[in-house]
């Protein structure tokens, strides 16, 4: 189910329908959120090396390979946010939307974030999410906003005075109910969500060298197919850097740290390089594809 049958299936008012069908034209969901590029057909259900089980927070479950140093960012970040995103018990499965197991095995771990019922959170959209919520939490909600697919930029503050959506995805009307209530502000993203993909947030961010990367940059590929990943975490070593990664998917799917299938002894640690390509369980990255919130 794309995100569009979301809202016919489950409902909503005749405004809302009658603007699903003007902003037809900025759907991502066709040409922007084809996934399945790569085929895990093997059971990737290994252990994971660096694996601690007591561990309930990204930082706490994994730790760093021999030779290098986890990084430390101060609190209040976006990269300690990511470090302390708390986690689903060890050898918790990934699940999709509509609560049926994710067939490829790839999760070193879930994380506790909702996915909601829907086909909505993806692979973007989750990024965006982690993004959102930290900046929420920071009550900095001036600084919530995302590019729609069409350009336009959806700011959170507007929303948050009762402002939403124009019928033509270009601009704001009236017609919502003024709140900075954590249900109200799920209801900006999903909105996000339905107008947003890999495409406007790859145009959004900005490109990256990997010899700086950190934790809160993406690996971004916008288009058809298209996906993305996030760094949530960093250690440094006398070699270079290792991280971690978090993605969602399409079908949308709980937020899962990946595997490294191709090192099972540093898994789930990815370390960065400048040649050849970031192979991700379900993706494949060029090196020069990782961006950085501008």
């Amino acid at each position: 189910m794309n995100k569009f049958s979301y809202f016919f299936k489950f409902g909503t008012t005749a405004l809302l329908l009658a603007a699903i069908v003007q902003c037809s034209s900025v759907t991502t969901d066709a040409e922007d959120k084809i996934h399945g590029v790569k085929d895990v057909s093997q059971d990737a259900s290994q252990d994971v090396a660096q694996e601690n089980t007591e561990g309930n927070t990204v930082a706490t479950r994994f730790s760093v390979p021999n030779g290098y140093t986890r990084k430390s960012y101060a609190a209040g970040t976006f990269g300690n946010y990511l470090q302390q995103l708390p986690l689903k018990p060890a050898g918790t499965l990934t699940k999709r939307y509509n609560g049926e197991t994710k067939p490829n095995k790839v999760a070193a771990a879930v994380i506790e974030i909702s996915v909601g019922n829907s086909d909505l959170q993806q692979c973007a959209d989750a990024i965006m999410r982690l993004r959102a919520e930290w900046l929420f939490s920071e009550k900095r909600f001036d600084d919530i906003a995302f590019n729609l697919t069409n350009g336009f930029n959806m700011k959170y503050s507007e929303w948050k005075q009762g402002k939403r959506l124009n019928a033509a995805c270009n601009g704001w009307t009236t017609g919502g109910t003024a709140s900075e209530t954590h249900d109200d502000f799920m209801k900006y993203m999903k909105t996000i969500f339905t107008y947003a993909g890999t495409l406007s947030l790859s145009k959004e961010l900005q490109t990256k060298n990997i010899a700086i990367l950190e934790a809160g940059d993406v690996f971004i590929k916008g288009g058809s197919p298209g996906h993305a990943v996030i760094v949530v975490d960093v250690a440094q070593g006398s070699e270079g850097k290792v991280f971690l990664l978090a993605q969602s998917f399409m079908p949308a799917q709980d937020i899962e740290i990946l595997k490294n299938l191709n090192n099972a002894g540093m898994s789930p640690w990815f370390k960065a390089s400048e040649m050849g390509i970031l192979d991700t369980p379900e993706y494949d990255f060029d090196w020069t594809q990782l961006k950085t919130w501008p």
